[in-house]
């Protein structure tokens, strides 16, 4: 059995790339121990990655983010000698089961959209200085949808003839002819590739941000046992033989007023600690409890604090440091959304008779479940702040609101403000999925957790992932339903995994052999 993975990494514990920062430019160089995998049985080798290197990666984008406010401009680049990256590790894909592939994909992929999120919204641009070759090439026609294809189409948009030649060419595409596909922006001989890349990260230089001082994002450090992970404001209780895990969220105990740094709350704001806290747990039940199938989530506090808070983050959305929290809020409920586990969120009462919180910011744990279950009694209540609007969108580009209610976008408009609902309320506005009483509770919520873990775990992943993203397409959804669909398919196949299959046969003389039928 392998040991649990931890997703917690600091700079100075890399082992596969280092961080340089130096006024408002950062470097991320990648230099992958061979020796380092996540596990036994294959070695790193060209730069290519597994879920260890990637894990590294991550961080270092969200440190930039909070630890390193004022660099503008971050460059990632190799510092081995002629390659620049392999691309993921074809043999940790051949000795992993089929369910961390897939995990695995979907990781890296929400590390890459962190990365362009933080192009997008924190003004920290990403150069790319190929300074060595790509070479996984002929293998995304092989594995195809983790994302690689998709961006070459509806991000770079290289036409789909030449992209459909790009990606089955063993050589790849060098010079004047990546840039004229759209591949690369520009090209430079050896001798000056070096200068070229200097000057244009000087030009991206936002010298306006350099005075901003970072924060110190402090390790989580749960406390773990074999049925349990405790954090400062989250408790996840498991219970693996029933395949059941539970979120219980403590709500806030105070709400400390914004001085004009909003950066001197640091790592320990509520918002942000939970949410890191949150965003801990869920890769921890993707990867280490995949047996996982239901996930009961609570949070109980103060419904008025809550909403002070939700205030705080809507009034200095101006501040960098504020505005950095709620991209991160963002961030982790996307990753709830695209998280293969049922989810049902309980509005209840505590354990001392403390109310529900889930309130604004908060509400959006509830909405991103795949059911709202809220009981009915006297003092539980729910309520909706402005930020259930738009400010923390899916991957749809939608509102939660949006997406729940479609068939009439004007409800959802007015339901963007802040009002607080009792059960009945709740139940007419159509913001829970039923409102049981007291002497119901139980029962009903053992019944419904009992039916849905009696179902094909494999239907309710495909059953979620077309029911969770109504509305429009977008990169981020033709990503992910991909990697729910197709590598659901691909990965399992013969022509992948079986004894002749390409990725049993990667790196070895013999050639793959291929069933032809398609399907």
């Amino acid at each position: 059995m392998n040991a649990p993975i931890s997703f917690e990494a600091e700079p100075s514990r890399y082992r596969h790339l280092r961080l340089e920062t130096e006024g408002g430019r950062a470097r991320i160089i990648l230099k992958v121990d061979e020796n380092g995998g996540l596990r036994p049985g294959y070695l790193l080798k060209l730069n290519s990655y597994d879920l260890a290197v990637d894990i590294e990666l991550a961080d270092a984008i969200n440190r930039l983010r909070f630890e390193h406010p004022e660099v503008s401009v971050v460059t990632l680049t190799s510092a081995t000698e002629g390659t620049f990256c392999a691309g993921a590790n074809i043999f940790m894909l051949a000795t992993s089961d089929h369910s961390f592939k897939v995990n695995f994909c979907k990781f890296t992929n929400e590390t890459r959209l962190a990365m362009e999120d933080a192009s997008a919204n924190s003004g920290q641009r990403y150069i790319a200085a190929l300074n060595g070759s790509l070479p996984e090439i002929p293998y995304l026609g092989v594995l195809p949808g983790t994302g690689g294809l998709t961006r070459l189409v509806d991000k770079r948009r290289v036409r789909r003839d030449l992209a459909d030649v790009f990606v089955t060419l063993a050589e790849g595409v060098r010079g004047e002819k990546a840039v004229q596909w759209r591949l690369a922006d520009s090209t430079f001989p050896p001798s000056q590739f070096a200068e070229a890349v200097a000057k244009r990260v000087e030009s991206l230089v936002d010298v306006e941000r350099i005075s901003r001082a970072g924060i110190k994002l402090n390790a989580l450090s749960p406390a773990e046992s074999e049925n349990e992970i405790r954090y400062r404001h989250l408790t996840l209780k498991l219970d693996q033989a029933r395949r059941l895990a539970e979120f219980f969220i403590e709500g806030p105990l105070e709400v400390s007023d914004i001085s004009e740094n909003g950066a001197a709350l640091g790592a320990d704001w509520y918002p942000l600690r939970l949410f890191r806290e949150i965003d801990d747990a869920l890769l921890r039940l993707r990867f280490n409890y995949p047996e996982i199938g239901l996930v009961l989530m609570r949070a109980h506090g103060d419904l008025g604090r809550v909403m002070a808070l939700d205030r705080q983050l809507r009034d200095r959305n101006r501040d960098w440091f504020v505005r950095e929290t709620m991209l991160l809020l963002k961030r982790v409920l996307k990753r709830l959304d695209l998280t293969a586990k049922s989810i049902f969120a309980l509005v209840d009462e505590g354990p001392s008779f403390e109310g529900s919180c889930f309130g604004g910011f908060m509400l959006e744990l509830a909405l991103a479940a795949d059911r709202i279950y809220m009981k009915s009694r006297d003092g539980v209540q729910i309520a909706t702040s402005p930020l259930n609007g738009g400010a923390l969108p899916m991957s749809n580009g939608l509102s939660r609101l949006e997406t729940r209610f479609l068939h009439r976008p004007e409800h959802a408009r007015k339901l963007a403000a802040e009002n607080y609902f009792d059960p009945d309320a709740a139940l007419e506005a159509g913001l829970v999925t039923g409102a049981p009483d007291e002497l119901d509770w139980e029962e009903e919520i053992r019944l419904a957790a009992d039916e849905r873990l009696s179902l094909s775990p494999d239907a309710l992943t495909g059953m979620e992932a077309s029911l969770r993203f109504a509305g429009p397409e977008t990169m981020e959804t033709k990503i992910f339903a991909r990697l729910s669909a197709w590598q659901n398919w691909v990965f399992q196949r013969p022509n992948a995994v079986g004894e002749r299959g390409a990725l049993k046969l990667y790196g070895r003389p013999e050639s793959p052999q291929f069933d032809w039928k398609r399907t």
